[in-house]
């Protein structure tokens, strides 16, 4: 199918999108075929495309949820062609389409690494506010605060650097100066799902994705005005032991977001506004936050369209590092008191996208990060950072079984700090990656197989910094021994130059003091995978309507690895690079589906083995067991549900700052065993577009850590509703 070169005012599809008990399916994408040309359905499940020149089409329709459907169209002039499609549910699986891994379309079932999706429904249901929350059930993903680790990769270093790249919309969420992950300012409501790419993807990203990369896609806009409105309200529970309870009242949390999608012509925007406040369960950590979200697309043509996006955070929070002791284990030391942060942060990205020919297309994608904190503290800290990003991508079909993404990228940041002084970066990329699919037959029968071979080359300057460059390959492959069983395999290196903070912090607060490291080098890795995939359907072993396992095991080797570490000449935190380190593992995740995908369960298992090689012991914050299992039980319009996650109590944390006696009773550390409870109620089968949540966290109040001497939440409840007009 060539390319749809004018439009006509006349001529479109519109249709409604239903499930198949007749329930209109919201956010649906429905896109043309080789075009720019798309809508999302709206509250009642309408969707419309307006002004098609007459033509043969292919519609695509897809859900996080629901198998893709393909339907072939024929638009006659001056008339408006109704489609009405009914979608079957699918378990999220390798169907499951991502943009991640090779920076275009694929399914899952075709990569040669590690995938992960979350849907929006996941999202809803557990009430997810904040997205690092969302991360903490993710296989092979580990949470230490705010700080991610995919597969062992990173352990806490307070928000400095980060070894996983977080994108939205393939746009790059890391700041200028901490380079790290703001996840406050993710616009949770507008998520139309999360792909996790598992190990080093430096060959198409660069340095901060050393470990794997995060890409937040965001929602299409509807076709019609669709106005959304989620609020919530909740409350912690008391704590397990009496001395704990400091503030003797009922601390509470809420939030509010409203938001409306429309297009008018050519032009279609998203505009939405959330409000987060939170008492806190802990003294001097609470919180109040604003988040600004706008999407913005305007189609030229049917080949060629530029998206704007506008995202914000305000924000103003207690500042609590650890607690003053076991006996008092919310509260922070008496210095710390009072202390707090009131911090600016402002993305502003760019995307064009023109189609060429129905075999090669282009991106452009811009973007401006402001960054501006200061806080309350004796140190009296405060940072401004401006950084500003550019990258040309194309996409080439150079035959039916070979594609070819390329790209190159520019950075330029500058910072203006009294922790990090003051200096300007640079940075370039050139990177190439070539998938090809051979014409293979065994016994006559055609075996998918996809070949993966890429490269990229990074130039990073910083300041009066000597420059430092990588070249990182990456070759896998992908077999499909069957329609139910499929074979991946990769290999490839990482390369993450050191940030500005991990160079050039120097700060004294809550008695830590950090000291800059100029002679730090950047870090590399290589990285291996084998893993497989084996699903059955359709009713194949009794009441088992789906079933899908996946085993993988990895090997990650790096050099010159950096972490934050502890100057036993003078007692002061710095970041130094670790000879070696070296971390190992499997990972075995299955889902299956009961009674006609009525009882959903989902079983997962990682263990990692990871060491500092140099000091033979093992790396810190990694647990070298975690399990995560999930349970989901729909009838009629109701859903139940509950989350169950455990860790090994970790070997090794910052144990240097307890026996310094900078923080007291901080070895005090157990395993994680945490219960989550959930119930949900489907409104839209009776015709009220409306869902009610209820969730109780941690129902035990079990009393864990994941950071030293932070008490991890205690028990909370919370009650949120979710309304479409």
């Amino acid at each position: 199918m060539g390319i749809v070169p004018v439009f006509s005012q006349n001529s479109g599809i519109q249709g409604i999108v239903a499930d198949s008990s007749g329930a209109a399916i919201t956010g649906v994408n429905v896109t043309i075929e080789g075009t720019n040309f798309g809508a999302a359905t709206d509250a009642y499940g309408k969707y419309f495309i307006r002004k098609l020149k007459p033509g043969n089409y292919i519609l695509v329709f897809s859900s996080i949820g629901y198998k893709t459907k393909r339907i072939h169209s024929e638009i006659l002039p001056d008339l408006i062609l109704k489609n009405n499609v009914t979608l079957e549910v699918q378990p999220v699986g390798l169907d499951a389409v991502v943009t991640s891994a090779g920076k275009y379309e694929q399914k899952i079932s075709e990569l040669p690494v590690s995938a992960e999706v979350i849907g929006p429904e996941t999202l809803d249901k557990r009430n997810i506010i904040n997205l690092q929350d969302a991360m903490r059930y993710v296989p092979g993903v580990n949470m230490v605060d705010d700080q991610i680790s995919i597969r062992g990769s990173s352990g806490y270093s307070r928000g400095a650097g980060t070894r996983v790249m977080l994108t939205l919309d393939g746009l790059p969420y890391y700041t200028g100066d901490n380079g790290d992950i703001i996840w406050e300012i993710v616009p949770v409501p507008e998520i139309q799902k999360v792909e996790i790419i598992k190990g080093a993807a430096s060959a198409l990203y660069g340095s901060s994705a050393i470990g794997g990369v995060v890409n937040v896609v965001t929602k299409q806009i509807t076709s019609n005005p669709v106005t959304y409105i989620k609020t919530s309200i909740g409350a912690y529970d008391k704590p397990s032991y009496s001395i704990w309870d400091w503030s003797g009242e009922l601390r509470t949390n809420s939030g509010l977001t409203v938001a409306h999608s429309d297009k008018i012509g050519n032009f279609g925007y998203i505009l939405s506004l959330t409000r987060v406040a939170d008492m806190s369960y802990e003294q001097s950590n609470f919180y109040t936050r604003y988040v600004g979200y706008f999407k913005g697309n305007y189609d030229f043509s049917a080949s060629s369209s530029l998206t704007l996006f506008a995202n914000s955070l305000n924000q103003h929070n207690g500042n609590y590092f650890y607690w003053k002791d076991s006996r008092n284990a919310l509260v922070p030391p008496d210095a710390n008191q009072g202390q707090t942060v009131t911090s600016g942060r402002y993305m502003f990205g760019a995307i064009y996208k023109g189609i060429l020919s129905d075999k090669l297309f282009f991106n452009i994608k811009g973007s401006y990060y402001n960054t501006d904190w200061t806080d309350q503290t004796s140190a009296h800290d405060s940072s401004k950072s401006d950084l500003f990003r550019l990258e040309l991508q194309a996409n080439a079909s150079i035959t039916d079984r070979f594609i070819l993404v390329s790209g190159v990228e520019a950075t330029h940041d500058n910072v203006n700090s009294n922790i990090f002084s003051s200096h300007d970066a640079y940075g370039f990329g050139i990177y190439t990656q070539g998938d090809y699919k051979p014409d293979i037959t065994y016994n006559g029968n055609s075996l998918p197989f996809t070949a993966t071979l890429g490269a990229r080359y990074d130039y990073s300057k910083i300041s009066r910094q000597i420059a430092v460059s990588a070249f990182s390959p990456k070759a896998g492959i992908n077999y499909h021994l069957s329609d139910k069983i499929i074979f991946r395999s990769s290999f490839g290196t990482g390369f993450r130059a050191p940030t500005l903070s991990e160079i050039y912090t120097s700060t004294s607060e809550s008695g830590i003091t950090i000291k800059p490291n100029p002679l730090l080098k950047p870090e590399t890795n290589w990285t291996f995978e084998a893993g497989g995939n084996f699903q059955l359907l359709n009713s194949e072993f009794g009441l088992c309507n789906y079933a899908d396992v996946d085993a993988a095991v990895f090997q990650n080797e790096f050099y010159d690895f950096i972490e934050p570490s502890v100057d036993p000449s003078d007692g002061l935190v710095f970041f130094s690079n670790v000879t070696r380190a070296r971390i190992q593992g499997f990972e075995l995740n299955t889902d299956y589906a009961f009674l006609d995908n009525k009882l959903k369960l989902s079983l997962n298992y990682t263990y990692l083995w990871a060491r500092d090689l140099q000091l033979n012991q093992a790396l810190k914050y990694r647990p070298r067991h975690m399990a995560y299992a999930s349970l989901d039980y729909y009838i009629s319009n109701f859903n139940l549900g509950a989350d169950y996650r455990y860790s090994s109590k970790v070997e090794e944390m910052d144990f240097e700052l307890v026996n310094l006696g900078v923080v007291k009773d901080g070895n005090m550390r157990v395993e994680i065993k945490v219960l989550d409870l959930r119930a949900g109620y489907n409104l839209n089968s009776i015709g009220i577009p409306a869902k009610i949540f209820f969730n109780v966290n941690n129902v035990f109040n079990y009393n864990y850590v994941e950071l030293l001497a932070n008490l991890a939440p205690i028990r909370n409840y919370a009650l949120s509703a979710e309304f479409l007009f």
